[in-house]
């Protein structure tokens, strides 16, 4: 069941969802979602220096890219077929029942920017910030500026909680993230070696 307004308000003022800083609920709430700004740390691969990616070589991922710290009032250029990871500026805190889904915002989208390209799902105990993976579909550079609201959240009430929530997940790798992260496949690839598969 996704949650509404009303239930996403009641599940704030419970405790069973936390964002950080606080919401406007005036200006960032819908019928059935709140809104999420971009925050100022972007990665971005170095093409130009690396001509490909070893997912099973951990130093392969993290150095081919580079953060870019934007200031506010200043924008971060998308170039038409740029991919960029960015994080949001809410800290988001989910019960053990509860599921995130970080969704595109129809606005944005009309621009060519999507915001994420398969990792909508945040598990029941998630703590940290959303990473977004944006891309430029479209033909032209958009700017992006920190603090714009850049996607939306929706929440789903599970069955029952989850035994074993993301935060106690032997092996989560991106719990408690306050920044966008690269991904840390080659550990998953490390660890499935390490017991034969």
């Amino acid at each position: 069941m996704i949650l509404s307004d009303r239930d996403i308000i009641a599940a704030l003022k419970s405790g069973r969802i936390k964002i950080t800083p606080e919401p406007d609920l005036e200006t960032q709430l819908g019928a059935c979602s709140i809104d999420l700004h971009l925050g100022n740390t972007f990665m971005v691969f170095e093409h130009s220096r690396f001509s490909y990616i070893d997912p099973r070589q951990p130093q392969s991922i993290g150095d081919a890219m580079r953060t870019i710290v934007v200031p506010d009032g200043e924008p971060f250029i998308m170039q038409a077929g740029d991919f960029a990871l960015a994080s949001t500026r809410e800290y988001i805190e989910l019960a053990d029942d509860l599921v995130g889904r970080l969704e595109g915002r129809s606005s944005i989208a009309r621009l060519g920017i999507t915001v994420h390209s398969t990792a909508a799902l945040f598990e029941p105990g998630w703590a940290g910030t959303a990473t977004m993976e944006l891309s430029n579909l479209g033909r032209m550079a958009v700017a992006l500026y920190p603090g714009m609201r850049i996607c939306s959240f929706t929440f789903e009430q599970l069955s029952s909680p989850a035994m074993v929530p993301y935060r106690m997940k032997r092996g989560n790798k991106y719990a408690g993230q306050k920044d966008p992260k690269p991904s840390r496949l080659a550990e998953e690839l490390s660890l499935e070696q390490l017991r034969g598969r």
